[in-house]
């Protein structure tokens, strides 16, 4: 799995935000190959992301969406 596979993930889906968790159980891969992939795609600015916190003392949950 790369991050190609993520990309299309997205892509097909682009008007919605998905955690790396979401996206993992989607693909049906392990969610630390998502987690890089999504990183790589994050530097490289080919996809959207923004952190969602539900509480204050919660810890950071990214969430990515495809780029137009």
């Amino acid at each position: 799995m790369g991050q190609q596979e993520v990309y299309d993930f997205l892509k097909k889906n682009k008007k919605m935000w998905f955690s790396s968790k979401d996206i993992a159980k989607k693909l049906k891969v392990s969610i630390g190959s998502v987690t890089n992939s999504l990183k790589r795609l994050r530097e490289s600015k080919q996809v959207l992301f923004k952190i969602k916190k539900k509480e204050p003392m919660a810890r950071k949950i990214f969430e990515y969406k495809f780029k137009k």
